[in-house]
C-alpha cells in the first residue's frame, strides 16, 4: 500500500466517522415516514416492506463491484462518486416518487449509494490505520452507523410535520453530498498496492477465494443473520412503536414514535463498541454466539409485549436493539482480522453483499408475516412478525460456530 500524506490515526478515524454520519441522513427517512406514506399510497404490509427492503437490494447489487474496486483504486474516490448516487436516490424520491414502483426505484438507487460509502469508508480507514488499535477504531466507525440512522430518524420526524414528506426526503439528501466532499477534500490520497493475478474483471468479482476461507465465511454468514434482524427491525420500528402507543390512547407518553426510535438506535453505539471490547477478551466466536441467542429471544419478547404496556414495549425493544448491535462491530472486526490484506476489499464486498441481501429480505418477510397473521392492527400479528426476525437471528450462531474454526481473538 503506497503511503498517504501524513495523517494521524485519530484524525482519519474522526473524519471518516463524521462522514459516515453525514452520508446517512437519508437512510432512515423512509422508515420514519412509513405511516404517512402507507396512508398516501394505500400500501399493504408486504408493499411497505418491499420498498423498505429494496434499499438493501440496491446495496447488494452495487457492493460487489464498489467494495472490490477499493483493492485497485483509492477508496476515497469510490466514496465520493457513491455519495452522488445516494443524493440522487433520496432527492429523487422526494421529487418524483408516486407509488410503490417509483418509490422502490429511488430507494434502490439510494441503497447503491450506501454500498459505495459504508464498506469503502471502512476500507479507507483500515488502509490508513493499522496496529493494535485497529479493531477499536473499526468499532468506532461501525458504531457511527447507528448515529447516522438516529439522526436520519430525527430529521425526518422534525421536517415532515413542518413541511411534508417530500421536502423531508429532499432535505435529507444534502448529507451524503457533504460527506463525499469531506472525504474527497480532507482525506489524504492513497493508492493500493497492485495485486498479482487480479487484473481481469472476472477476478475482481470472483467471490470463491473469500468463501473458501472458513474463518471469513463464519463472519460472513453471521453478518447475514445479523443484517436480516437489524434492518427488519429498523424498517418497522417506528410503525411498531406507533402501534404500541395506539393501544394506550389516554397515556401521557413523552416521546413521539420517531423520537423514541432515534433514542433506541443511539443505544446501539455503546453496545457495539463495548461488545467488540468484550469479544476481544473472551473470544469473538463465543461472544457472537451468546449475544445472537439472546437477541433471538428478545425479538419474540418485544414483539408480543404491546398488549401489556407501552413502556414495557419500549424497554424490551431497547434491550432487543442493544443485543442486535452487541455483535455488530465484533463481526466486522473479526472479518477484517481474518481476511488477507490483499483480499480485504473483496472480503468486505462478499460480507456486505450477503449481509445486505439478508437486509432486503428482513423487512419484506416481516411485512408478509404481518399481513398474513392479521394485519397492522393486530397485536399478535406484530408478535409473529418480530418472531420472524428472531428465527433468522437464531441461524447466525449456528453458522458462526460451524464454519469459523478460529476461536479466540481473531
Amino acid at each position: 500500500m503506497n503511503a498517504p500524506a501524513k495523517d494521524s490515526g485519530l484524525r482519519v478515524v474522526a473524519l471518516l466517522c463524521a462522514a459516515e454520519v453525514l452520508s446517512m441522513t437519508g437512510f432512515s427517512t423512509y422508515p420514519a415516514l412509513l405511516a404517512p406514506l402507507r396512508e398516501a399510497w394505500s400500501m399493504s404490509g408486504a408493499e411497505a416492506g418491499f420498498i423498505g427492503g429494496v434499499f438493501f437490494a440496491g446495496y447488494m447489487a452495487a457492493v460487489p463491484l464498489l467494495s472490490a474496486l477499493t483493492d485497485r483504486i483509492d477508496a476515497r474516490r469510490v466514496y465520493f462518486l457513491s455519495t452522488l448516487l445516494a443524493v440522487a436516490g433520496t432527492l429523487g424520491f422526494g421529487l418524483f416518487a408516486q407509488g410503490v414502483a417509483s418509490g422502490a426505484l429511488f430507494q434502490a438507487i439510494a441503497g447503491a449509494g450506501l454500498a459505495g460509502t459504508y464498506m469503502p469508508g471502512l476500507k479507507a480507514l483500515t488502509d490508513r490505520v493499522g496496529g493494535p488499535l485497529q479493531g477499536r477504531f473499526i468499532a468506532f466507525y461501525t458504531s457511527t452507523f447507528g448515529i447516522g440512522a438516529s439522526l436520519s430518524l430525527v430529521l425526518a420526524g422534525v421536517l415532515e410535520p413542518l413541511l411534508d414528506w417530500r421536502w423531508a426526503f429532499m432535505l435529507c439528501g444534502a448529507g451524503p453530498l457533504a460527506a463525499g466532499l469531506l472525504v474527497l477534500r480532507a482525506l489524504a490520497p492513497m493508492t493500493p498496492e497492485p495485486q498479482p493475478h487480479a487484473h481481469a474483471p472476472a477476478a475482481l468479482l470472483d467471490p470463491r477465494p473469500v468463501l473458501r476461507d472458513r474463518a471469513v465465511l463464519g463472519y460472513v454468514l453471521g453478518y447475514a443473520a445479523h443484517c436480516w434482524e437489524l434492518f427488519g427491525l429498523r424498517a418497522w420500528m417506528v410503525a411498531f412503536i406507533a402501534f404500541a402507543y395506539a393501544l394506550s390512547p389516554h397515556a401521557d407518553i413523552p416521546w413521539g414514535p420517531a423520537a423514541a426510535a432515534a433514542a433506541i438506535n443511539l443505544l446501539g453505539i455503546p453496545a457495539s463498541i463495548l461488545g467488540n471490547e468484550i469479544a476481544a477478551r473472551v473470544g469473538r466466536r463465543r461472544y457472537i454466539v451468546a449475544v445472537m441467542a439472546c437477541s433471538a429471544i428478545l425479538a419474540w419478547a418485544a414483539g408480543f409485549s404491546t398488549p401489556i404496556a407501552w413502556w414495557l414495549t419500549l424497554v424490551l425493544l431497547s434491550l432487543h436493539f442493544v443485543a442486535v448491535m452487541g455483535d455488530s462491530a465484533a463481526l466486522t472486526a473479526g472479518l477484517v482480522a481474518a481476511a488477507p490484506p490483499g483480499k480485504r476489499g473483496a472480503a468486505m464486498a462478499v460480507y456486505s453483499f450477503l449481509g445486505f441481501g439478508a437486509g432486503f429480505l428482513g423487512p419484506l418477510v416481516f411485512g408478509v408475516v404481518l399481513d398474513g397473521m392479521g394485519g397492522k392492527d393486530d397485536a399478535a400479528a406484530w408478535g409473529y412478525a418480530f418472531g420472524s426476525l428472531g428465527l433468522a437471528c437464531a441461524c447466525g450462531p449456528l453458522a458462526v460456530w460451524l464454519t469459523n474454526r478460529k476461536d479466540g481473538k481473531t
